[in-house]
């Protein structure tokens, strides 16, 4: 019997514990409402191999806003306005289009600029050396395995770890930030160029 009670308030203060990181981290997006930096990447596989270096820009608004544009190896750009999410490679001269609350629901990065309580339900979240590591409670259908970020005080986001599905991890390391600051609503918004192929699995 005092095994069981001992059991049982481990799992309470755990559980406690859990709620309390997720509240937190929750608490210290919400002063983040823009955030705009330089990042450069390392890619690495399961074994820490590197196998790929990039550049680039990022600029995230509440709510639901992004625009991730990779300037090295290769230029691509992702824009989100909220509801519709786009996917521009322009190497392979394609974009795809999705639907932003089914991208929500397949990658914990959406959080960064969400407050949606329904959202932050299908995720826990852990705090540990100064790290909050962001994991879905179900994998179907998930692009990432966890997402691990780092604040730098009154600049934002420090840097980012994006764990996928295949093993592989994105480093990422932010400069040249600034937060709380207004930025133009046209970041948020793309227009498809001329000539190129359209994906488009917004009625999937």
């Amino acid at each position: 019997m005092i095994k069981k009670s001992i059991l049982g308030l481990m799992f309470s203060m755990s559980f406690s514990t859990l709620a309390g990181d997720l509240e937190q981290l929750r608490s210290q997006l919400n002063l983040l409402t823009s955030f705009t930096a330089s990042f450069e990447q390392v890619v690495k596989d399961e074994q820490g191999e590197i196998l790929q270096k990039g550049k680039g820009n990022i600029a995230l608004q509440q709510p639901n806003k992004i625009n991730w544009q990779q300037t090295e190896p290769d230029e691509t750009l992702l824009v989100s306005n909220g509801v519709k999410t786009y996917y521009f490679d322009s190497f392979a001269e394609q974009v795809s289009i999705f639907n932003s609350n089914k991208l929500i629901q397949s990658t914990p990065f959406i959080l960064l600029t969400s407050n949606d309580e329904k959202l932050w339900q299908k995720y826990t979240v852990t705090l540990a050396n100064n790290a909050y590591t962001v994991t879905p409670k179900s994998l179907d259908n998930a692009q990432v395995s966890a997402l691990v970020i780092y604040f730098k005080n009154d600049k934002g986001l420090e840097k980012l770890e994006i764990k996928d599905v295949s093993g592989q991890t994105s480093y990422f390391d932010f400069s040249n930030s600034k937060v709380n600051q207004k930025i133009d609503d046209d970041t948020f918004k793309f227009v498809i160029p001329a000539g190129v192929e359209i994906d488009d699995q917004t009625s999937n």
